[in-house]
């Protein structure tokens, strides 16, 4: 291939799912240039990715697009099961947790991932981003200084460094040999599509339990009027289901009590058997990889998305200390440090739910409030320091999510937190008297709603949303900050 450009951006992002886009407008807004290619001509057309936790919504409300995500969807209806043509029971998908002031997203929120990935695009483009598309990465080198890239639009790309976000049979992955490993979930292929029905009502996700271990579900994609996501399940062994319109016209007709003839369009199909695997490292060299490139998830549980989405928000600020800031390069490595065990966290966790509902033929079970993922944290990683004695069971500690809370003059804690930036919450103390230009100061007075719920003490807040340092020690909080500059 004749390559006929080079071109130079800080960091090149392989791949315009949700972890691409979402790291993308991470770059954006720390000024940090960044180029985002998709080997595909455009952005995914399916809803495969479809529920966003609580923690990502927090996470996408940062990134100024919760709006648009919230306005898209909607909390996951309730179950209802048919049985010959008759509803016969119905019951919560997931736990419901009620909102609160330090956890203001309480459910799970369904958005087809079609939609979820217009709102970041369209994100990206505001901030000054964008996506070649038909851009799929070809080969690379690296050296000690930068990362080149070829791509398949005959170009090259050179940059400080490469994020691999190019999904699960990841091109950048196997082009570094990076190897990743793990097991069948289960043997029995899955039918997924995205269909056009009027027969159904959209108050209730429906679910229809045949011979076998086999059945389908229908669920009502929020944004739309009549839109549904079509899941069928086969025995394990069963050949390839028929993905084209005809086939699953025909699933739909054998699987449900409709007819193939209130199926209105099939806007897009897919098989897959579920597996769960873990790439054996995140980096290699100025290569990380992120999202599915580097973990692998059932979708029981709506994790794989959410956990990508989440990769991309803990690499993007230390890109940006690095790129912007002069962070060593080194700040790099805790980004495999913290979190390659998440991954494998989760992973379990989804494999699990997986055997235990779909696998085992219990569609019906409720997946708890543990998929919500807001008790994930970084207490041992490599960036945590908790330098406080005699904290209660419960208190708030360095690597941990850090929570909302309404201020005394109106606003919540996390207005205060949004951005790109450092925050020193100094709740019932007093902050050091400067700060790198990076951080911001915040207090909280004894007694307020903020006081209360942190506790006490000098909480620094990393731009990702952890507590990462907590001290009663002005000159350690200018210690731990001066680690992550030039």
């Amino acid at each position: 291939m004749e390559l006929n450009s080079v071109k130079e951006t800080g960091v090149l992002i392989a791949g315009a799912g949700p972890t691409g886009l979402a790291l993308g407008i991470d770059l954006a807004r720390r000024g940090v240039p960044a180029l985002v290619v998709e080997r595909s001509d455009r952005l995914f057309p399916g809803s495969r990715g479809k529920g966003l936790q609580p923690r990502s919504l927090e996470v996408l409300d940062d990134l100024g697009v919760i709006g648009s995500v919230l306005a898209s969807g909607g909390p996951y209806p309730q179950g209802r099961v048919w049985q010959d043509g008759r509803p016969v029971h119905e019951w919560e998908m997931f736990e419901r947790v009620p909102a609160t002031p330090a956890a203001p997203y309480g459910a799970t929120w369904m958005v087809p991932q079609w939609r979820t990935q217009e709102i970041l695009y369209a994100r990206l483009r505001e901030l000054g981003g964008s996506v070649r598309f038909g851009a799929g990465l070809t080969g690379l080198t690296q050296d000690a200084e930068d990362v080149t890239a070829e791509l398949g639009d005959g170009t090259t790309v050179r940059a400080a460094y490469l994020v691999a976000a190019d999904g699960g049979r990841s091109a950048v992955r196997r082009a570094l040999g990076i190897a990743m490993h793990g097991e069948t979930v289960d043997p029995a292929p899955m039918l997924v599509a995205d269909v056009r029905l009027t027969a159904l009502d959209r108050e209730h996700t429906h679910v229809w339990r045949g011979p076998d271990d086999t059945g389908a579900v229908a669920f009502p994609m929020g944004g739309t009027e009549r839109d549904f996501q079509f899941v069928a399940t086969y025995p394990a062994g069963a050949e390839r289901p028929d993905t084209s319109p005809d086939g699953v016209r025909k699933a739909v007709e054998r699987r449900t009590h409709l007819s193939a003839d209130d199926v209105l369009e099939v806007m897009w199909s897919s098989d897959f058997r579920p597996r769960a695997a873990l790439a054996e490292r995140f980096r290699e060299g100025r290569v990380l990889l992120a999202g599915d490139a580097a973990h692998i998830h059932s979708p029981a549980g709506g994790q794989g998305l959410n956990t990508g989405i989440q990769d991309a928000y803990n690499l993007g600020w230390k890109l940006g200390q690095v790129l912007r800031h002069g962070a060593a390069a080194g700040l790099l490595d805790s980004y495999e440090q913290e979190r390659l065990p998440v991954a494998a966290d989760v992973l379990g966790m989804s494999t699990h739910l997986h055997r235990s509902t779909i696998s085992a033929g219990r569609p019906m079970s409720q997946r708890s409030a543990e998929v919500h993922q807001l008790g994930l944290g970084y207490r041992d990683g490599p960036l945590t320091a908790e330098t406080r004695e005699g904290l209660a069971e419960d208190a708030l500690r360095a690597g941990d999510r850090a929570p909302d809370a309404p201020l005394t003059g109106g606003g919540r804690l996390f207005d205060v937190l949004r951005g790109p930036h450092f925050t020193v919450l100094a709740a019932g103390a007093e902050p050091p008297a400067a700060l790198p230009g990076f951080a911001r100061a915040h207090r909280a007075g004894p007694g307020s709603a903020v006081h209360r719920t942190c506790g006490e003490g000098l909480f620094v807040i990393r731009p990702d949303g952890y507590v990462g340092l907590a001290t009663h020690d002005p000159e350690r909080v200018t210690a731990w900050l001066a680690g992550f500059t030039g």
